[in-house]
């Protein structure tokens, strides 16, 4: 079992930024690569970006150039630097990680607005 806790999220005014934590603990070893997904209200689930155990990138194009996706393997800690917030990036955010089993965290809200 793997246990994710998300931390950072809040309410920032558009162009702000925030960054976001996830730690993980239990069966690090089973990890392949982590994530953050977001959810908005009246809105599907959506991968916003992903890292590797390698190191590989990905994003979502509506993030690309302002989000960025990092990690600290010696603190089992994934980050998500959000940078020139908009009102639409408003969402629960979710911290994922996969290795034969998707595992989840409780979700962090994100509001951005003035």
């Amino acid at each position: 079992q793997v246990q994710l806790v998300e931390s950072g999220g809040g309410l920032v005014q558009p162009g702000g930024s925030l960054r976001l934590s996830c730690a993980a603990s239990g069966s690090i070893f089973s990890i392949n690569g982590m994530g953050w997904y977001r959810q908005a209200p009246g809105s599907q689930r959506e991968l916003v970006a992903t890292i590797t155990s390698g190191g590989s990138t990905n994003y979502a194009d509506s993030v690309k150039g302002r989000f960025t996706i990092s990690r600290d393997n010696a603190k089992n800690t994934v980050y998500l630097q959000m940078n020139s917030l908009k009102s639409e990036d408003t969402a629960v955010y979710y911290c994922n990680a996969w290795g034969g089993i998707d595992y989840w965290g409780k979700g962090t809200l994100v509001t951005v607005s003035s």
